[in-house]
């Protein structure tokens, strides 16, 4: 069976130096053979940080992709090129890129598909924000973007549905400081498993939001939650090790 996942997306910070730093102080948890640790670095250090996590164990993930393989589409990043970096991850649909560059869910289908074909393994990021959250709208929000996001009847790769990771990242939550109940993420991760039909055992359901140290353990004992998206923390050491360690002692669940 797979093993848990803790991903570390480093959003739009840190430089050379930083980033030298952390893969220094990072680079045994990719060794802990009871977890998968992915880090996600802004697109200009993806050839660099390549080159050191290979030999580490840790597993490289882009922040990004292009709805389109290829051609005249300046700034944008294919899925090839990604891979030629030496990736193998890409997270999609992040809710900063549905708010502020306004993604839709036509275009996150578009991306997961070109993931898939071009051989990452797409983290397909949904979730409700505070108002959907306080009408009761959290499930009715999350099986559009799932349905539209291709996972539940449009993607045209359905054999492949095992090959993709959910990332279910309550908006309101984001940069609180305060992770969701954990009771509550798990009704939510148990019910998208169940959505996700017979390959749903196979998927890794992951929770991101305002993820720390003290909030990791009790998230990650849920029997539906697979591991974690880690924002600020994982530009932490200290805290982002912290995070991985409580991911592998509850290991696998399924």
């Amino acid at each position: 069976m797979p093993k848990p996942l803790v991903i570390g997306n480093w959003k739009m910070h840190g430089s050379r130096r930083v980033i030298g730093q952390l893969l220094d102080d990072i680079r045994e948890l990719g060794r802990d053979v009871r977890l998968d640790v992915v880090v996600c670095p802004p697109f200009v250090y993806l050839a660099e940080v390549a080159g050191r996590v290979g030999e580490s164990g840790l597993k490289l993930g882009a922040q990004h992709l292009s709805e389109y393989p290829e051609g005249a589409y300046t700034g944008e990043i294919g899925a090839a090129m990604l891979v030629d970096v030496g990736c193998e991850y890409v997270l999609v649909g992040h809710s900063e890129r549905r708010a502020l560059f306004n993604e839709s869910d036509e275009q996150v289908m578009r991306q997961c598909a070109q993931a898939l074909r071009g051989g990452l393994t797409p983290v397909l990021c949904i979730g409700e924000d505070a108002r959907q959250h306080a009408a009761g709208d959290t499930w009715a929000v999350l099986e559009r973007q799932l349905t539209t996001a291709g996972l539940l009847s449009r993607l045209g790769q359905q054999d492949r549905l095992h090959e993709v990771v959910i990332a279910y990242e309550p908006i309101w939550a984001i940069g609180t400081g305060v992770a969701a109940d954990p009771d509550d993420v798990q009704a939510v991760h148990h019910r998208i498993r169940a959505a996700l039909g017979e390959q749903g055992s196979a998927v890794r359901i992951l929770y991101g939001g305002s993820v720390s140290a003290a909030s990791a353990g009790r998230l990650t004992a849920q029997p539906d939650v697979d591991g974690v998206l880690v924002g600020s923390a994982s530009l932490r050491a200290k805290e982002f090790a912290a995070i991985c360690d409580s991911a592998a002692v509850v290991g696998w669940k399924h």
